[in-house]
């Protein structure tokens, strides 16, 4: 039997201002693509459908179209919830849905979620925890010492029917830290020790009686210690930080109870790539490549470039963002900012910064704009 383990699609959003729809549309394309060469059996979705708790009704019937897809292939489907989701929403139509063989898990009932299927003469189970807070299942389970994360996971587990001597595949969407090498942090996520976007970490261990977990909520593809432990990441770049991520999903096999895994590169319709120089030298027709990809521009000219994001676009017309890295911006990170606004006033803050950046005098008309907007901001009482 084989399985394709994928999540956190975040279908819905933006790039700065760039929809991503047409994106996810052609690599959930390519997705089922890869399904119908690989023969696969199964899709597992590790949280994170949408990209927000009311999705708009165009993510909506993209996912729509996407589950279409794989009912029509008869390819079973799972599916749970991610922190981005919301229960209600993802839930609607669940029931129905079973009739194609699509098993939506979003919100934790009490029970972990079972279903069994055939592999010839050996069953395989595929368990689905939505994504849950330590307070959901206190609910559920009064008696239990519940205080963590981990402690509500471990209860779950500990509370389902789990036969060791059957296959068993567990999809679940929480901050899961693997013994040894840290976990690649990117995306939204804040990469701090105990918690990832509000989620708390939760020990590799709690997972040691399922031969495979598929995991969602980082967006970095990586195993934490077994082969078998692991996320399968974003199926696209999101955000800057996940430039040099190479995006995969893994295909998972299951032969006489043993469970192998290979990864299936992924391909995007448009790549997100950093760039970095004098915008004369990036901007020469010998070192343009790819001029559709999402580019973020680092500007080495000491300059500042007069609407120098105009002039990318008409190159490069998906440029997301430009920065510079120069003499006046080295300059700026060696400041000690816990004391440059001792016993000075806001103008003279504002002069400063303007002659460290610009190296000249900020005009009067200049100063005058930019103390409405202190006014504005609350940052100034009114005169």
């Amino acid at each position: 039997m084989k399985l394709l383990h994928i999540g956190d699609l975040h279908i819905g959003r933006s790039l700065f201002d760039f929809s991503l729809i047409d994106d996810q549309r052609f690599i959930l394309d390519q997705i089922i693509s890869v399904a119908d060469q690989r023969e696969v059996e199964a899709v597992i979705i590790a949280g994170d459908v949408y990209d927000r708790a009311v999705p708009s009704e165009e993510a909506v019937g993209l996912f729509d179209h996407f589950l279409r897809e794989l009912a029509s292939r008869h390819i079973k489907t799972f599916v749970i919830s991610g922190n981005h989701d919301s229960d209600e929403r993802l839930n609607f139509g669940s029931s129905l849905f079973e009739t194609n063989e699509i098993y939506i898990s979003s919100k934790f009932d009490g029970k972990l979620f079972k279903k069994e299927l055939k592999d010839k003469d050996k069953t395989i189970n595929i368990y689905l925890l939505p994504f849950v807070k330590a307070s959901q299942v206190r609910h559920f389970y009064p008696d239990a010492e519940i205080e963590t994360y981990e402690d509500a996971v471990r209860t779950i587990i500990d509370n389902a029917d789990i036969n060791e001597a059957e296959t068993n595949i567990l999809a679940a969407h929480q901050f899961v830290a693997g013994k040894g090498k840290e976990t690649i942090f990117s995306g939204s996520e804040s990469a701090g020790v105990l918690n990832v976007g509000l989620v708390e970490q939760i020990g590799a261990s709690c997972f040691e009686r399922f031969d495979y977990v598929a995991l969602g909520h980082i967006h970095a593809p990586q195993q934490l210690g077994r082969e078998t432990l692991r996320y399968c990441g974003s199926p696209l770049k999101y955000s800057l930080s996940e430039i040099n991520n190479d995006k995969s999903m893994p295909l998972i096999s299951i032969e006489d109870g043993n469970v192998s895994v290979e990864l299936i590169p992924l391909e995007p319709k448009r790549d997100m790539r950093h760039i970095k120089g004098r915008m004369e030298q990036l901007l020469d027709k010998e070192n343009i490549r790819s001029p559709e990809d999402f580019v973020y521009v680092t500007l080495t000219d000491e300059d500042v470039i007069s609407d120098a994001m105009g002039i990318f676009q008409q190159v490069y017309p998906n440029t997301v963002r430009i920065d510079y890295d120069n003499d006046h911006t080295r300059e700026l990170e060696r400041v000690d900012i816990t004391r440059i606004g001792e016993n000075k006033s806001f103008d003279e803050l504002i002069s400063e910064f303007y002659q460290m950046v610009y190296k000249c005098d900020i005009s009067d008309e200049e100063l005058s704009i930019m103390m409405d907007a202190a006014r504005e901001a609350g940052v100034l009482d009114e005169a």
